[in-house]
């Protein structure tokens, strides 16, 4: 894991220094002059070697020190206060309301396989898994937000001031985010079921007189829920991704509209730091997830 994050914020490094741009031709702007531009390299540490500024960098962010923002002039811990709590309360909720929708309903068409209610929803949820997330969030804010004024659209209340207003105004952006990744995990749910309901353990359990709900609550479930437990842990850091777009559709001030900002600036210092943050969370989650499947069924440990 660790040499996964190391290789990324290298090559995260190494990429903002190629692509087309200059931090410095943005901050001079009109001022422009060869001479100016020089000066300003210099002083900010721009023409030194590329991979001596790699490691100022990497040495500094793990002790803390982030950088400073070129765009702002402080440091990218202050111009990311209280963003990344955005975005983590927008990632969490989601990631919630994807367990909340997904489990049951995985259920419920596994139970009711072959009749009309469950090809509607499987008809449903192919529709969904299609749908972008940021596609969603338009939608919700025209009819939740202009037609039915359920919130302003581009209005936000921080959590200082309410905290349910806080969470009211993340939820339909937490929605559009969930909605397609809950439709893929129904679908793997009700799928990984009834794959199981074919196994031999269960027809001893009905050989036995359990009804089909006891032998999908008791026999079924803990195997049915592996792969799906491994996929949901995974899923967090799909969401997190997914919350750079949603976030810019909402007009949330977190980190994923910090972001875009930053890349249009040419901000570097600060769009380092938020993409190793977000590839910590997603090499993190993929590390947890395959704790989690060790830790549920043992016959999978790795020697």
């Amino acid at each position: 894991m660790l040499v996964t994050l190391l290789l990324i914020s290298l090559l995260a490094f190494l990429a903002f220094q190629l692509i087309p741009g200059d931090p410095v031709t943005k901050l001079l702007g009109s001022d422009y002059t060869p001479e100016r531009a020089a000066a300003l390299r210099h002083e900010m540490g721009l023409d030194r070697n590329v991979l001596v500024r790699y490691w100022e960098w990497l040495t500094g962010f793990v002790t803390g020190d982030m950088g400073v923002s070129y765009n702002y002039g402080m440091t990218v811990r202050q111009v990311m206060e209280g963003k990344g709590a955005v975005t983590a309360a927008l990632s969490v909720m989601a990631w919630l309301l994807v367990i909340a929708i997904s489990i049951p309903l995985g259920i419920a068409l596994a139970r009711w396989q072959g009749r009309r209610l469950d090809r509607v929803f499987v008809a449903m949820n192919q529709v969904f898994m299609a749908i972008p997330p940021f596609f969603l969030g338009i939608l919700f804010t025209y009819v939740f937000g202009l037609v039915l004024k359920l919130f302003v659209p581009g209005g936000f209340v921080g959590p200082d001031k309410s905290f349910w207003g806080f969470l009211g105004y993340l939820i339909f952006p937490a929605l559009a985010i969930a909605i397609p990744k809950a439709a893929m995990v129904t679908k793997l749910l009700r799928s990984s079921i009834l794959n199981q309901m074919n196994e031999d353990y269960v027809r001893t359990a009905y050989s036995r007189g359990n009804s089909r709900w006891s032998v999908l609550k008791d026999h079924v479930l803990r195997n049915a829920l592996l792969p799906v437990i491994t996929f949901v842990a995974m899923t967090l850091a799909d969401i997190v991704a997914g919350s750079i777009v949603v976030e810019q559709v909402f007009a949330l001030p977190g980190l994923g509209r910090l972001l875009l900002a930053s890349i249009g600036n040419r901000d570097y210092p600060v769009v380092q730091c938020i993409v190793v943050i977000i590839a910590f969370i997603v090499v993190f989650m993929n590390y947890l997830a395959d704790i989690v499947t060790q830790t549920i069924d043992p016959r999978i440990r790795l020697g």
